[in-house]
């Protein structure tokens, strides 16, 4: 915890990106899979006893921590027409490769894939598309690669956890392996995003980060019950402001 406090310290100019990696790699991937697990042991065995209405109080605590650490992301944008230019432009790239909808598709061949193959099947199909499909998965890989810090990880932990405790209640043991692709979808992207660092500068993550802020914004707004958005159609946005920066000549 005293790791990622301290990277988040400023430096008269925003925040420092350049700080020490954290001194295990995959920190945030494995913490991930370790709640994963913990919730579906907890969840198979005892997951009965744990009200409903306690759940739902759990998870709205942790959707406003979602959204503060969305927030907290996007307010260190330099230049919020960037932001706008990115979330414009990889919206609308987004709708046209309908993102979402070959998501959900490749989602439903799972299901499909996997029906009348018991309760183990359904359970790790099923937690693994939570927990694999979605923007904090991807951003909080991409932040860990970047910066080192994987606060956005360390929060989606939390989520899966309290998730896998209660879907491991109705589906069975099988949710615990879904584990395994957490750690191989989120650790590629981490490992991958780690070797192109030395290819992007202070602003450029910066501005991707803002840009990812704005999407987990938008998912803590879907937990907390306000409103769902396609976020899964803008994730192309924080790629979009890669080439804005660099385009800009501002990197």
């Amino acid at each position: 915890m005293a790791s990622i406090l301290h990277g988040w310290r400023e430096e008269g100019k925003g925040f420092d990106f350049r700080e020490e990696r954290a001194p295990m790699i995959l920190a945030g991937t494995i913490a991930n899979a370790t709640a994963i697990c913990a919730g579906a042991v907890v969840g198979r065995y005892a997951g009965r006893f744990v009200p409903e209405r306690m759940r739902q109080t759990v998870m709205v605590g942790l959707g406003l921590t979602v959204l503060l650490i969305g927030l907290q992301l996007a307010l260190k944008s330099a230049q919020p027409m960037i932001v706008i230019g990115s979330l414009l432009i990889g919206g609308v790239a987004g709708e046209l490769l309908q993102v979402e909808g070959r998501l959900a598709a490749f989602g439903d061949w799972l299901q499909r894939r996997c029906a009348g193959a018991g309760n183990i099947a359904e359970g790790f199909v099923s937690a693994s598309l939570l927990y694999c499909v979605g923007a904090m998965a991807i951003m909080g890989a991409l932040e860990d690669g970047f910066t080192g810090r994987p606060t956005i990880l360390y929060a989606k932990a939390a989520l899966d956890g309290v998730a896998s405790l209660a879907l491991a209640s109705t589906l069975g043991i099988g949710v615990l392996f879904s584990a395994v692709p957490v750690l191989l979808y989120q650790g590629s992207i981490t490992l991958a995003a780690g070797v192109a660092k030395a290819l992007l500068t202070e602003p450029v993550v910066r501005e991707m980060n803002a840009v990812g802020g704005l999407l987990i914004v938008a998912i803590a707004l879907d937990m907390l019950g306000i409103r769902r958005m396609p976020v899964g159609n803008m994730l192309p946005s924080v790629f979009v402001a890669v080439g804005i920066v660099w385009a800009f000549g501002l990197a």
